[in-house]
């Protein structure tokens, strides 16, 4: 059963990252790939904001929230990744306690941002097909403003619940995590008491911005089918079709692998495993976001060709 750390209990003061390789030229290669998707994610991520802040005809409930989605994506890509290509160099991989408390809280923060923000996505989705005629009235900037701002006084709570649990637990040694940053599972598994309590709490959390947003997201994606099947120009359908495919594979590839994290039993916990996975949906998922929704969006590429000015040539 779990128990409160008492004031006298002895605190590990710093954590040490393992990482992914202990060879140093290993990790000199692994510097300039992380290094390059880093760069990447960063660019593409800020691409789209910039695109999104400098076209008007963007300007739409759509593209509001694709920005903060890129937002989020850019925010917790910098605090784990940045961090990792110093320690793939350096001699020491140490942590603070206080810098693992900081990370763990802003990476979840902006995940469990995330979750519910793909949630008013399939809502705006559902709007814009189901109801095209009255769209912008029923999803008017101030309901967009609401939305956007209890998405992230959600992420903000129930991360804070989450990482102060964590790290009121007991860490007497060993200090060794196997891990490229402070991830919660990775952490708690080095408390000197029983967990059980905690992983409880984590798992209602985890249902609740896994199962619940999944659920509602598959709802609307229902009634969208159901829309799209009453358009009767084939070419209607397919550009309803277009606007839902790329939320919909964002969607798959960061919910597939953060539930397997958050929602398997602690007892089939593999720190390799866990590393990998968490490597897709942090790193790969900010990566190909923008990769997805460039591509299959007709808008994206015309602001991007009009900012360069290259409009006029394609045309």
């Amino acid at each position: 059963m779990w128990m409160p750390p008492v004031e006298n209990q002895t605190w590990v003061s710093e954590f040490i990252l393992l990482g992914f390789s202990r060879d140093p030229t290993s990790n000199r290669i692994l510097f300039i790939v992380f290094l390059l998707l880093y760069l990447s994610s960063v660019l593409g991520n800020g691409l789209i904001v910039s695109l999104i802040c400098l076209d008007k005809c963007l300007h739409t409930p759509m593209y509001f929230f694709l920005c903060i989605l890129s937002l989020l994506d850019t925010g917790y890509v910098t605090t784990t990744v940045p961090q990792m290509l110093v320690h793939l160099l350096a001699h020491s991989q140490t942590i603070s306690f206080a810098g693992c408390w900081l990370q763990m809280y802003m990476f979840s923060t902006m995940s469990l941002t995330e979750c519910i923000l793909f949630v008013v996505m399939a809502y705006d989705r559902y709007v814009a097909i189901c109801y095209p005629l009255r769209y912008t009235v029923i999803l008017n900037w101030g309901l967009c403003t609401r939305l956007a701002s209890a998405t992230g006084a959600c992420g903000f709570f129930l991360s804070l619940i989450h990482t102060s649990l964590t790290m009121r637990l007991p860490y007497c040694g060993p200090n060794v995590i196997n891990h490229y940053f402070c991830e919660g599972p990775s952490v708690r598994s080095l408390a000197c008491v029983d967990t059980h309590l905690i992983e409880i709490v984590d798992l209602v959390i985890s249902v609740f911005l896994a199962v619940a947003p999944i659920s509602l997201i598959s709802a609307s994606y229902v009634r969208i089918a159901q829309a799209i099947l009453k358009i009767k120009s084939t070419k209607g359908r397919c550009k309803a079709f277009s606007t839902c495919a790329s939320h919909l594979t964002v969607v798959s590839l960061f919910y597939a692998p953060a539930t397997y994290i958050y929602m398997r039993p602690n007892s089939n916990y593999s720190p390799e495993r866990d590393k990998q996975i968490s490597l897709f949906y942090n790193v790969f998922t900010a990566l190909l976001n923008p990769v997805v929704y460039s591509l299959r969006n007709k808008d994206i590429k015309g602001a991007f060709l009009k900012v360069m000015g290259w409009s006029s040539v394609a045309q």
